[in-house]
């Protein structure tokens, strides 16, 4: 397999890993489970609440910057980062 398919193949594993974690975060902890979770209290806020309103965004930005590390490393493997 040539270079250019293992890199894209890597990139897109990442992509999917990182978006099944955004869906259970998001769907999972503010959907799902919000009943089991309400019954824990952040900051006098249901847990469930907080996750459906604010914890899925923080996810969220926690894994871009998770994206562009694991990018650079996998640009730093196949030779085509920019430095």
């Amino acid at each position: 397999m040539d270079q250019a398919k293992q890199y894209w193949r890597k990139n897109l594993r990442y992509l999917l890993i990182l978006l099944i974690i955004w869906f259970i975060v998001s769907f999972g902890a503010g959907i799902l489970f919000v009943d089991q979770l309400n019954a824990i209290k952040i900051g006098g806020f249901p847990l469930g609440f907080w996750f459906a309103q604010q914890g899925s965004i923080y996810v969220f930005v926690v894994l871009i910057f998770i994206y562009v590390s694991l990018m650079n490393k996998l640009d730093v493997e196949f030779d085509v980062n920019e430095d």
